[in-house]
């Protein structure tokens, strides 16, 4: 009976062990490592401090952040539009399929379909550091509603 009490406590320790390496865990899939990059696939420095124009092939401003959704999709741009050295600047949220690339000179050109009118009307926002997030600069006051959380923008 000695000898079977230490016999029974590793199968019962061992069994354990393969049941937690079993269960599934809280930390999410697997890996899946790529072979290939996809077709259509770039780089986020492509758009990231990027020029915007207008149709008219006026600079409007340029590309200060990326919001990414939790599924990783990029849901919206922060564009910089008007000022001069980031003086009276007015940052925008852009729905991010709003942006149409195109080549000019060998080179990525961003183009967002709207006029000066429409800039000036749209919502603005500012970059709060204390909590990393976009708030609409209406609320700077107020209670601080986030846009997206974001990285901190390089101005």
């Amino acid at each position: 009976m000695i000898r079977i009490a230490p016999a029974a406590a590793i199968i019962v320790l061992m069994s354990m062990a393969a049941m937690a390496q079993s269960a599934p865990g809280k930390v999410g899939p697997s890996a899946r490592f790529m072979s290939m990059m996809p077709v259509d696939a770039t780089t986020v420095n492509n758009y990231d401090k990027q020029s915007v124009y207008d149709p008219s092939n006026n600079k409007i401003g340029e590309i200060l952040d990326l919001m990414v959704e939790k599924d990783g999709r990029i849901a919206a741009a922060m564009v910089g539009v008007g000022g001069f050295l980031g003086v009276d600047r007015k940052n925008i949220a852009i729905s991010f399929d709003a942006l149409t690339v195109s080549q000019k000179n060998n080179r990525r050109r961003l183009t967002l379909n709207t006029t000066i009118d429409a800039l000036k009307s749209a919502p603005g926002f500012t970059y709060d550091r204390a909590t990393a997030i976009w708030i609409s600069d209406k609320s700077v006051s107020n209670a601080k509603m986030p846009l997206y959380m974001g990285t901190m923008p390089r101005e």
